[in-house]
């Protein structure tokens, strides 16, 4: 009956869809004249990720005290020691002051050994080599320390596992991986990032029977099921991997490319694919592995800064590893440059510095008023994410200018796109002008095409001397020569 019902309903819908349409009928309003997304789009949990902008790796765990970094799955329990408690506020408190909002800590590696006492194995902290080792729970603590420092956090767990004898069969997923993944996610109702490694299987231990397991990460971890339990829990996590909410950026040197779309794959994206899937790049901080290893130095401040403007700077993320020592802390060398780092940064990019405010800012081009709000070029230095400039629909193009009363020494021009309406632009260009008669193209060979959430533009048109002495202007010039659909800018700074 109930079948009958429905069956029944479905053929009257049509008819009353098309009444619907019908422009003697209904007519579709919009008194706020906003303007129609152009598809993609991001997720509320994916606009709320972009926001975090640059955040933290902690990998810590079994390879810290063996050396390696891909553990084979057959190391005792014991050998995970740490010389003292581990202490998650520290590692997070040292990369807040860099300027990051949030990390991710590896709770689980490929070896399998589990940083908290969990129920799915065996291979885990309660058994460890030292009264510190087995009073560990890291989702635990760094939750915690994360919501006593207003950070965002989040957890790697490695779907491939060396240890575990189940891997490559039936019951892993079932009995083993996605009871770790429900444990994880007990810690914490808000966090914002799982980060799935997309290894795919190989040699291991697996439980003494050894050899090689190859699996289809596409099929075997059952992602569907994975993506909607995780999102029932956790509404505003960001799958990461094998999730599909978010891709690699294409390599782990901490640069994505100058052409950088928010769909797609690698270091550039591509405009006509059809899912929102924007980049993170994962880089290290430090110059041996992921793990901490015995004698390895930090990168400088200004090296880090570069990654900063070649990543975040071209509408990606950054995750930067920064992994602890065998007492479960991050060195003082690590501590000390991402102090210098945070310093950088304000005295840089910090909106102290921000001279846009002071502007009068115009445009050749401008959408009509709704009801309630507007779309003035005034918008993007008001300090609101949510006004914006637009053109009018059939414009593809538009100029923003900048003027100052007295003349200003800037290197940076920072732009931002609206993305909840897709990300749009494909072309621009920055001029200055002392004088309003006379321009300069700024930016060097730099590809002025796409913007997306966040671009950084040094005005010298380098991101390794990116500070320079600057250049004199008293007009700033932005260009928009080619859009999807009528430009949007959400935010223009100068610095």
């Amino acid at each position: 009956m109930k079948f009958k019902i429905l069956f029944a309903t479905l053929l009257v819908a049509p008819s009353v869809a098309f009444a619907q349409l019908s422009p003697n009928v209904q007519t579709l309003d919009n008194p706020e004249n906003e303007p129609l997304p152009v598809h993609p789009v991001p997720s509320e949990r994916q606009l709320l990720w972009n926001e975090t902008e640059f955040y933290a790796f902690f990998h810590y765990g079994m390879n810290t005290y063996t050396g390696l970094e891909w553990g084979n799955g057959d190391e005792a329990e014991t050998r995970f020691a740490p010389t003292q408690a581990p202490d998650p506020e520290q590692w997070l408190t040292a990369v807040k002051a860099a300027g990051m909002k949030g990390g991710i800590a590896v709770i689980k590696h490929h070896d399998g050994f589990c940083l908290w006492p969990t129920e799915s194995t065996t291979h885990n902290v309660t058994i460890s080599g030292n009264e510190f080792g087995r009073n560990t729970n890291i989702p635990r603590d760094f939750a915690a320390a994360a919501r006593k420092l207003d950070m965002k956090y989040g957890f790697y767990i490695s779907p491939w596992d060396r240890n575990s004898a189940h891997y490559g069969k039936d019951t892993y997923v079932t009995d083993v991986f996605l009871r770790q993944c429900a444990e994880a996610s007990t810690y914490g109702s808000d966090q914002f990032e799982m980060w799935f490694d997309g290894a795919r299987g190989g040699t291991g231990y697996y439980g003494g029977e050894g050899g090689s397991r190859d699996i289809d990460a596409d099929i075997y971890y059952d992602i569907p099921n994975l993506r909607d339990s995780i999102h029932k829990v956790m509404p505003n996590c960001v799958m990461w991997g094998v999730g599909e909410e978010a891709r690699w950026i294409g390599n782990e040197a901490g640069w994505a490319g100058e052409t950088n779309w928010a769909m797609g794959t690698g270091t550039s994206g591509n405009m006509n694919e059809w899912k929102w899937k924007p980049g993170e790049s994962d880089a290290k901080a430090t110059s041996a592995g992921w793990f901490w290893h015995e004698g390895e130095s930090m990168k400088s401040a200004e090296r880090l800064f570069q990654m900063y403007l070649e990543t975040v700077g071209r509408n990606a993320t950054l995750i930067l590893n920064c992994p602890p020592d065998k007492r479960g802390l991050l060195p003082d060398a690590t501590v000390n440059e991402l102090q210098k780092l945070g310093t950088m940064l304000e005295a840089r990019l910090g909106e102290a510095q921000n001279k846009a405010p002071q502007a009068t800012v115009t445009a050749d081009i401008t959408r009509q008023a709704g009801a309630t709000r507007n779309y003035e070029a005034a918008n993007l230095t008001d300090g609101n994410k949510e006004t914006y400039w637009a053109a009018p629909d059939g414009q593809i193009s538009g100029t923003i200018t900048l003027t100052w009363d007295e003349a200003q020494i800037i290197r940076y021009v920072m732009l931002q796109e609206p993305i909840k309406y897709g990300q749009r632009v494909k072309a621009f260009t920055i001029e200055t002008s002392t004088d309003g008669e006379t321009w300069t193209k700024r930016g060097g060979n730099i590809q002025t095409t796409t913007i997306g959430y966040k671009r950084i533009i040094p005005l010298n048109g380098s991101t390794t001397n990116s500070y320079g002495a600057g250049c004199k202007a008293k007009m700033v010039r932005i260009t928009i020569s080619d859009s999807r659909a009528c430009p949007l800018l959400s935010n223009i700074s100068i610095f």
